[in-house]
């Protein structure tokens, strides 16, 4: 699996500029924020410095307690193209963010909506790739190149995704496997859906055809439900990596590391409890007893060991070389395994006890 996206998994930054013998069509860059005084100058600036000739950026403050109104307020009387959007407060049957992405594209008035969080930053030339990128697919999804700076960053945000190269070829989330009969393609075509909402784009046909956000009102990861709406309505979704176009830092420290993942990481398993604890055997299994076999096995045992941990090694060195990370990190995978099987077990106290995560002030 991991080989296969390795070669199949395309760059944003290998598409080509958009070019058009006619005017380029507006693209609406819309930016929901909540809370993000840290975070929210950078994004709107490297939005506003795309080289696309058409576009507009539209920042929703989503009920901000912070400084993050101050902020915004201040560029918004500066820059012509920046629309400064106060929310309304959210109704009972909404989740957070896709209540303020579903005002924004109440408010954008391009032909292509490119949804991307607060905590990310845009190289100059990432609207006119994504555009081109459009040409040929109804919607586009960026894994955007993940900055780590902390030590618990640089541990916890590459398994993410390790994850995502191991467990599902990303050819499958453009089109539907051709081994399925052809009379399961429709019905299982969903179930080879995923997106990252830091960075999701449609064009403005397909956002109506699907019914935007108002599909996806009530869901934690409405990013990877917007891909499963994608591929029910027979439309199309193109995956690409960010290096070199799309950055972001998701999280700044420890906590919120854990609070952000808590919030997602079992309901990113359709909150499937045997599933759930079927792939947390299988990371010890694959990653914590062949380092135990390593020292206290036979010769046999040893050597299948150390195999193991050497494919996994490589696999993990190519990814570091991609994405620019920090090779030597790799050799702590048994604690990231660990790390992760203890945000399992509160995930899990979470869902029998009905403890809500918290996030951005809110219940989710």
């Amino acid at each position: 699996m991991f080989t296969r996206n390795w070669f199949e998994f395309k760059s944003l930054s290998d598409q080509p500029d958009f070019t058009s013998a006619k005017a380029a069509p507006l693209v609406s860059i819309c930016i929901p924020a909540r809370n993000e005084e840290a975070v929210i100058d950078r994004c709107v600036t490297y939005a506003l410095k795309q080289d696309y000739p058409n576009f507009e950026v539209l920042v929703l403050d989503d009920n901000s307690t912070d400084g993050t109104t101050e902020i915004l307020d201040e560029l918004s009387g500066i820059i012509n193209n920046l629309h400064h959007l106060i929310g309304k407060p959210k109704p009972d049957e909404w989740l957070g963010k896709p209540w303020a992405c579903h005002q924004l594209s109440k408010h954008a008035s391009g032909e292509y909506l490119v949804f991307i969080d607060a905590d990310v930053w845009l190289e100059e030339r990432a609207i006119s790739k994504a555009i081109h990128a459009l040409q040929s697919s109804d919607a586009i999804t960026v894994w955007p190149k993940q900055a780590v700076e902390t030590f618990w960053e640089k541990l916890i945000i590459p398994m993410i995704y390790y994850g995502l190269y191991s467990l599902l070829p990303a050819k499958y989330v453009e089109q539907t496997p051709k081994w399925l009969p052809e009379k399961l393609r429709k019905k299982m075509a969903p179930q080879f859906a995923a997106a990252c909402g830091q960075f999701i784009a449609f064009t403005k046909s397909a956002y109506e055809t699907i019914g935007g956000h108002t599909s996806v009102k009530q869901e934690i990861v409405e990013d990877v439900e917007l891909s499963k709406t994608i591929k029910r309505n027979e439309l199309s979704i193109t995956m690409y990596d960010g290096v070199d176009t799309v950055n972001c830092r998701m999280y700044q420290n420890h906590h919120d590391i854990f609070e952000g993942l808590r919030k997602n990481f079992f309901v990113g398993f359709g909150r499937n409890v045997p599933l759930f604890l079927f792939m947390a055997t299988m990371q010890v299994i694959t990653f914590i007893l062949p380092v135990i076999f390593l020292f206290i096995g036979n010769s046999f045992t040893q050597t299948l060991s150390a195999a193991l941990i050497g494919i996994f090694l490589i696999q993990r060195w190519l990814m570091d070389y991609r994405f620019r990370w920090n090779p030597f990190v790799s050799l702590l995978q048994p604690l990231t395994i660990l790390w992760y099987e203890v945000l399992g077990i509160r995930c899990l106290w979470d869902h029998f006890t009905g403890k809500k995560a918290t996030w951005k002030g809110r219940d989710v």
